[in-house]
């Protein structure tokens, strides 16, 4: 196998820093992508997996900090650490909305939560090598991840499909928003990663398993949606539906995502060499939610938008001693 390493593009890397953000659910319909329900709950999966799985992110990456032994890197964590937190709290208060509407998401989050609280949560291992081993394995599975959900990030921001058929704004603002944000910070987790360990066989093997728990995780959270869906008499969701959809271009590309596959298991991957900063740092500083502008909209329809305080965090006040020390039970 070649040796060859990592390229960054330097020109990619920006300052982290958590935005507060506001959005109001009040006039978001249903089905927010007009006339195509399946659509909306394959997107709407984010809103059961997200507020767990980022949770857990920052439970993992706050055991990590101690062992980050460059400054640049770690001040790039503890941005990661302060954005995930926004965007676990941000998903969240989509679900009441949910509930209002019909679709109590209750049975599904529950497993999300226990996948991630306790199949991925700390384990009583002895100190030392199984301990770091433990935590090296979550960090390689997070670093998976992203490079998922940076490439949601950049087809959200590109899909502009969604705007032609009238998807609901407020909605398009909070996937676009927290897509830019994933793209801005795409490169941390995998830099992380390669910082505590950079082992090729891990990068496969949990490329692997996160990809695996993904895809299942999804389809049983679209066809409950679908099934559950109280104006629809027979919904159903299927993988054939998904590729339909994505050749509308409602839904990323199966096409697409395939051949992401390679570039993430190639060794010269870098996730600075997918998407773009610029555009994503573009859309941030338009975006309603991140600049206060859906207050005010929402004050002049007498709503109030739900807006979220600044959730930055500079690392103190961690109690994990990381790859050697003890960690605390539960993943939140």
């Amino acid at each position: 196998m070649s040796n060859t390493r990592p390229v960054k593009v330097a020109s990619e890397h920006t300052a982290l820093t958590a935005r507060k953000v506001s959005f109001a659910w009040e006039e978001t319909p249903l089905h927010w992508v007009p006339g195509d329900p399946f659509a909306t709950h394959t997107i709407n999966v984010l809103h059961l997996l997200l507020p767990a799985g980022e949770r857990w992110f920052v439970h993992v990456y706050k055991q990590v900090l101690p062992h980050i032994h460059d400054d640049r890197l770690r001040e790039d964590v503890i941005g990661f650490i302060g954005q995930e937190a926004v965007h676990s709290q941000a998903h969240d208060d989509v679900l009441p909305h949910l509930r209002e509407l019909g679709l109590d998401p209750t049975p599904y989050t529950a497993q999300v939560d226990w996948f991630f609280e306790k199949l991925l949560g700390d384990r009583t291992l002895p100190p030392g090598k199984p301990r770091a081993w433990w935590l090296k394995e979550r960090v390689a599975l997070i670093a998976a991840i992203e490079h998922y959900t940076a490439f949601l990030g950049d087809w959200v921001l590109n899909a502009g499909e969604l705007d032609r058929r009238g998807a609901d704004p407020m909605m398009l603002d909070l996937l676009r928003w927290h897509g830019a944000e994933e793209v801005e910070h795409r490169s941390v987790a995998f830099d992380l990663f390669m910082h505590v360990d950079g082992s090729y066989r891990r990068r496969v093997r949990t490329w692997a398993a996160a990809f695996s728990a993904l895809v299942f995780l999804w389809q049983r959270g679209a066809r409950f949606f679908m099934e559950n869906d109280p104006t629809l008499r027979d919904g159903r969701a299927s993988f054939r539906e998904f590729y339909r959809a994505g050749n509308r271009g409602v839904l990323p590309s199966t096409p697409d995502m395939l051949r992401s596959i390679p570039r993430y298991l190639s060794r010269a991957y870098h996730p600075s060499q997918e998407g773009s900063t610029a555009q994503a740092v573009a859309y941030l500083a338009s975006s309603p939610g991140a600049n206060g502008l859906n207050d005010k909209a929402m004050k002049d329809k007498g709503l109030d938008g739900k807006r979220m305080d600044d959730k930055r965090t500079d690392g103190t006040g961690v109690d994990d001693k990381g790859l050697d020390g003890p960690c605390p039970k539960g993943g939140r």
